[in-house]
Parts: structure tokens; C-alpha cells; sequence
């Protein structure tokens, strides 16, 4: 069988050109795009009166019978077909006959491509928002049941004040609310429709484009021909908005790797999300945060690639652009596995909320409070912060903690100490008093709830 642009060809491809340039290995995933796009186009032809009415509906219903079969999983690709649109228009012929051809009228592959990631990319995105509103909602359940529980918060992996536990798998929430924000917003890029602009120049059909967007429900249509057939950006804006997000995904995987590690055992990862060793029978090893740790690099991966690809290429279309689709489709399947895993892991998470408090009492996490203390009874905050680091120095050299040392002790080092100063020192103290706004005292944690569950 020619090949359907044979026309202007002495040869025959070569077999190794025919393998190296096909694209029908990965890009048959635009199928269902791709039948969605011609069906909307085809409608647009008929309403036209570039084809008859008939023609358009003979076509509609070889493509929806293509569809069945794709559904059924009874359509083989053909590597001498090249990409997706070449196989389902020779499925199309083969289906009704030479009128099949007339579905390619005023459209090129290149819209046609062009077309099919973008409603890819909508479907996409709006299924990760909703992966990640239960990762949210997962956050919040936890959260809830969590804010009195006390943790050592942490900077530079070193202890620095207690917080509620709640608190601290907040900020996951609002770190994946912007990475919502950004999906949202990213699809006023995502939907506009290319098609209409040929292979770069439009076409001299009397097509009407708005009706096709109307069709597929796009907001709109490129205004430039060549912008619209060469224009990734959208799947750039994607890769880049996914590797923020897979950011997000590898730091609180990292914190829960180390919370359940042996070393911390603030929390218990359930069975069915972890591993065990082929020799060390006592291992609970962690896999899936690892998992999701270490995927984090594919997407970087992806991203690069393709800002490689499109950093010299002239306008308009060019074949390096076939690259555009697999780290495409690599990172949205990456996104979709690990946000599906990572909702019902947190849901079955287990918080050791004895071993985390017993944590903030065995550090100095709660010697800036001692300082405000001091400053409360009217001593410079920063000779307040000297008096602090001395009495750190002495407890570390008795081997003793903050809420170890008696009265003569602390009044050694300042007349301004009194009996209260113990009461400023439990844990739960110092996390109440930060009743900032956005700070970690409960009734602050109770409205940042509220705030979130309004997202939601």
C-alpha cells in the first residue's frame, strides 16, 4: 500500500527511515484526540459545504465505528503509516471507502498534532487537579486529628521550635494549592485550538475555525497560523508547572522517609505501602515515597528535553517537534501514579504522637521563648538572645535540658527569672503563644483549616 503523500516520490522509504521516523509507537495514545478532533472538523466540512452533508456523515460514522474498535481494542497500528493521524485516515478508507480521503480537506498534520495535545493536555490537567484535591483532602484529615500533636519543627535539619503536627502537613496543602493554581490558570494556554491553520499559512477552504472551537469546546482559536502549529509552549508551561509540583511530592517524601525511619519513628507507613527485604527479614523499607522521590528527576528529565528541542528551531513545523510527545505523556502518567498512591498513603499513615513529644523535650527547640520571656519583662530582645545562648552553653555542659534546671540556675544568669518561666517552657506553651496569623497555635491551625477546606 503507497504511502497516503506517495505522490510526489520515485522510491519507496527506506525500511530503517520507515523505523526511525515513525511516531505510531508512542503517539497512538492521541488517538482518541485524534478521532475527537476530525469528528468536530468533519461537522465543520459539512456545515460548510466544502463536502456534502452525506460525505460528512458517512465519515462521522466510520470514525465512531474506528472508536468502537479502539475501545475494543481491535485496531492494530502500522509502523508504514508513520504516526496516529496516517493510521486512522487509511483505517477510515479501508472502513467507507475513498471518501475517507476528503476528511483530510483543509487541515495538515501539523494542526492536526497540535490539536491532539492540547486536548490531551486539558483531560490531563484537569484529572490532576482532582488527584491533587484528594491529596489535599487526605492532608486535611490528618491535619484535623493532629493539631495537638507536637513535633520538633526543624531548619537546616537542626531543631528549631516545636510545632503542631497538623501544622507542618499544612504546609503540603498550600505548597499543592499553588501547584493547583498553576494547572488552573495554565489552561487558558492549553485551550486554544490550532486547528484551522494548515500546515503553517491557513488554508483556501472557507472553513470556519470558531465553529470547530465551538465543537470542542476551546475558548478560542491562535490568531497566527504559524504560532499555531510550532507553539509547545503549552506543554512546557505543563512539564514546568509538573516538575514544581513532583518538588513538592519529593520534599514531603523525603520527611516521610525520615519520620519512619528508626532513627525518628514519628509515623508508620501502613503495610500495603511499603516493602520488605529479599535477606533482612526485619526491614519495612519505604519504597513508594522513595519512588516518589526518585521520579522526581523523569520530569526534570522532560522538561529539559524538550526546552532542548525547541531552543534553536525555525518557524513553523519542524520534525524535531515529534519529540515533544513522550516525556509529554511521561510525565502526566508519573504525575497521575504517584498522586493516586500518595492520597490513601497519608490516609493510612499512623502518627507516633508520644514519640514526637517526647522529642521536643529532649532539645533547646524552646529557648527562644525563654528569650521572649525575658524581653517581656523588659530586656533588650538582643541581650535576651545572649543570656539564652550562655544558659544553653551551661545546660549542655551539666548534661541537663531547659525544663531541668531549677530557679538558682536561670537566676545566675538574669534577676528577671521567676517560677514562670518553667510554664514557658512546655512544649505546649511555646506552640500556643504563636498566635500569629499563619502561625502553629491551634486556634491559628483551626482557621488555616477552615481557609483550606475552603479551597477544596
Amino acid at each position: 500500500m503507497a504511502k497516503l503523500w506517495s505522490g510526489r516520490f520515485t522510491k519507496d522509504t527506506n525500511k530503517l527511515v520507515d523505523e526511525f521516523t515513525a511516531s505510531i509507537s508512542f503517539d497512538q495514545k492521541l488517538a482518541n484526540q485524534d478521532i475527537e478532533g476530525s469528528l468536530a472538523h468533519v461537522q465543520m466540512l459539512g456545515e460548510c459545504g466544502i463536502i456534502t452533508l452525506d460525505e460528512a456523515k458517512t465519515i462521522q460514522a466510520g470514525l465512531q465505528t474506528i472508536l468502537e474498535k479502539l475501545e475494543k481494542g481491535e485496531v492494530e497500528f502500522s509502523v508504514e503509516h508513520e504516526d496516529v493521524h496516517m493510521n486512522l485516515e487509511k483505517l477510515l478508507i479501508d472502513e467507507i471507502g475513498p471518501v475517507g480521503g476528503k476528511l483530510h480537506t483543509g487541515r495538515s498534520r501539523n494542526d492536526q498534532v497540535a490539536t491532539d495535545m492540547h486536548l490531551y493536555l486539558r483531560t490531563k490537567t484537569k484529572a490532576i487537579v482532582e488527584l491533587l484535591e484528594k491529596v489535599q483532602s487526605a492532608i486535611i484529615t490528618q491535619a484535623k486529628d493532629n493539631i495537638k500533636t507536637i513535633l520538633p519543627g526543624y531548619t537546616h535539619l537542626q531543631r528549631a521550635q516545636p510545632v503542631s503536627f497538623a501544622h507542618h502537613l499544612l504546609a503540603y496543602f498550600w505548597m499543592f494549592e499553588r501547584d493547583k493554581e498553576r494547572l488552573q490558570d495554565s489552561l487558558k494556554r492549553i485551550n486554544i485550538l490550532p486547528l484551522g491553520a494548515g500546515a503553517l499559512a491557513g488554508t483556501t477552504f472557507p472553513i470556519n475555525r470558531d465553529r470547530v472551537a465551538e465543537l470542542l469546546e476551546f475558548d478560542d482559536v491562535y490568531p497566527n497560523s504559524m504560532d499555531a502549529v510550532s507553539d509547545r509552549d503549552f506543554i512546557l508551561e505543563f512539564l514546568s508547572i509538573a516538575s514544581i509540583l513532583m518538588v513538592h511530592l519529593s520534599r514531603l517524601s523525603e520527611e516521610m522517609v525520615i519520620w519512619s525511619s528508626q532513627e525518628f519513628q514519628f509515623i508508620e507507613l501502613d503495610d500495603s505501602f511499603c516493602t520488605g527485604s529479599s535477606i533482612m527479614p526485619q526491614k519495612k523499607n519505604p519504597d513508594v515515597p522513595e519512588l516518589l522521590r526518585g521520579k522526581t528527576g523523569r520530569v526534570f528529565g522532560d522538561l529539559v528535553g524538550l526546552l532542548t528541542v525547541l531552543k534553536g528551531l525555525p518557524l513553523a513545523y519542524n520534525k524535531d517537534l515529534q519529540e515533544d510527545k513522550e516525556g509529554m505523556f511521561d510525565t502526566a502518567d508519573t504525575l497521575e501514579g504517584s498522586l493516586t498512591l500518595l492520597a490513601p498513603m497519608l490516609e493510612t499513615m499512623t502518627v507516633n504522637d508520644m514519640k514526637m513529644r517526647s522529642a521536643v523535650t529532649q532539645d533547646y527547640s524552646n529557648a527562644t521563648d525563654i528569650a521572649d520571656y525575658l524581653a517581656t519583662k523588659g530586656m533588650p530582645f538582643r541581650q535576651a538572645h545572649e543570656v539564652i545562648g550562655k544558659i544553653v552553653i551551661y545546660a549542655i555542659e551539666k548534661e541537663k535540658y531547659l525544663l531541668d534546671l531549677d530557679m538558682d540556675e536561670y537566676k545566675s544568669f538574669s534577676a528577671l527569672f521567676e517560677e514562670d518561666v518553667f510554664d514557658y517552657l512546655e512544649p505546649e506553651h511555646v506552640v500556643g503563644a504563636r498566635k500569629s496569623k499563619g502561625g502553629t497555635a491551634a486556634e491559628q491551625i483551626e482557621q488555616q483549616l477552615e481557609l483550606a477546606e475552603g479551597k477544596l
